[in-house]
């Protein structure tokens, strides 16, 4: 069964499909704003999906139930990784994928975006996908250890675009961990194209206007 979602349908038949996942505590509707600003005529029909993230304890949050794509222990996100979490959450990715591909919209036309932890299953998710994506945006987050284990990464995605917004104030995911995660990946042969921005964990309009010119060269 596919994850809840809010959907934004282009004018026109759409050709390309952004899967957008929210960061801890959110829903779908967090970025749903950002339509507009990532839909101009420059860009071809885009559907944006917004899935809710299951309702789930959080440990670090006393055990308190919210929107969550995993558990998570402890503020050093390098504490004990929640893999058989992350694992499910990349599985409804892989469930949204494929119900793109039944509305006509191929793997190739697909990006995966996420924020924070919704980042972090969007790398995941993007590189163990089986088929070409279009590529993957990472705002503000870090890159699953497990998830560069070479079992996990698919052939198919060895080559694909890495947008990544970070703010050089983040408190949450400090930006020291995303540019270890970006090196992690450079390394790899993965293509990161980064970019530094003065806020703390959020998005601000440099970040989604360099998101759209970096749209822009791929969804053609």
């Amino acid at each position: 069964m596919t994850l809840p979602a809010v959907e934004h349908e282009p004018s026109s038949a759409a050709r390309f499909s952004v899967i957008w996942l929210h960061g801890l505590g959110a829903d779908g509707h967090d970025f749903a704003p950002v339509v507009p600003e990532l839909s101009d005529a420059s860009l071809p029909p885009l559907r944006f999906v917004f899935p809710h993230a299951p309702v789930r304890p959080v440990t670090i949050n006393n055990g308190m139930s919210m929107r969550a794509w995993y558990d998570i222990a402890a503020f050093d996100l390098n504490a004990r990784q929640d893999v058989s979490g992350m694992r499910s959450s990349v599985n409804e990715v892989e469930t949204l994928i494929a119900r793109e591909h039944q509305r006509g919209v191929p793997s190739e036309r697909i990006l995966l975006a996420g924020f924070s932890q919704g980042g972090a299953i969007a790398l995941a998710a993007g590189l163990h996908h089986a088929e070409k994506l279009a590529g993957i945006i990472a705002l503000s987050t870090y890159l699953p250890t497990y998830a560069a284990l070479p079992e996990e990464r698919s052939a198919a995605n060895a080559t694909v675009p890495i947008f990544w917004g970070h703010g050089s104030a983040d408190p949450v995911v400090v930006q020291q961990r995303g540019l270890d995660s970006r090196d992690v990946l450079t390394s790899l042969g993965y293509t990161v194209e980064w970019h530094s921005y003065p806020m703390a964990h959020s998005v601000c309009a440099e970040e989604v206007a360099d998101l759209r010119q970096w749209m822009r060269l791929r969804l053609a």
